[in-house]
């Protein structure tokens, strides 16, 4: 039994020493004209759509909330319009009545 584990364990220390072995031949394929470029200078002309979606996006964001803003003031506006109206004729009975 002690055998059978001794062979088992030189087996599995030699298959780790070859996998850790290092090879020359890999570098021998990486040539400057196979090498792929930097991603900076892959994407550099690439035009970025992202940028011009969100751009446009925040316009309309914008347009809206302009547009809500002012559709606020309006009814704001037309609110003290009425409120003044009334006291306005809250005024005009009041001094219509004698007082006592």
């Amino acid at each position: 039994m002690k055998k059978i584990a001794l062979i088992a364990a030189a087996s599995s220390f030699a298959l780790a020493l070859a996998a850790c072995g290092d090879a020359d031949d890999a570098s021998e394929d990486a040539m400057a004209d196979n090498v792929e470029m930097p991603a900076d200078a892959a994407m550099a002309d690439a035009p970025d759509p992202a940028a011009d979606a969100v751009d446009d996006d925040a316009e309309e964001a914008t347009q809206d909330a302009e547009a809500a803003i002012e559709q606020t003031a309006e009814t704001a506006a037309d609110a003290a319009e009425a409120t003044v109206a009334d006291v306005e004729a809250a005024a005009a009975t009041a001094s219509e009545t004698p007082a006592n």
